[in-house]
């Protein structure tokens, strides 16, 4: 699950929201907020990529990589094994 690139993604989602949230809540002047007509821009990106960076992190929990065994491997081989 670490070195899954859904958790990596996630991860820097999430690390990115943060400094975007804590920007938009402790910056958020009257000349930021003419520049983008009224909107707090900071604010409403760092939701969105929190609300993205969740969505991957729930996709790793509920669907995790699924490693194949020893197991099936000799499964698979014997199927297409040649006849001699």
């Amino acid at each position: 699950m670490l070195f899954d690139i859904r958790t990596i993604v996630g991860t820097l989602l999430g690390s990115y929201a943060v400094i975007l949230i804590v920007t938009g809540l402790v910056h958020d002047t009257a000349a930021e907020e003419a520049k983008t007509g009224g909107v707090n821009v900071n604010l409403w990106a760092g939701l969105g990529m929190g609300a993205v960076a969740i969505a991957f992190l729930v996709w790793v929990l509920l669907r995790p990589v699924a490693v194949p065994t020893k197991g099936d491997a000799p499964a698979a081989e014997s199927d297409s094994a040649p006849e001699s």
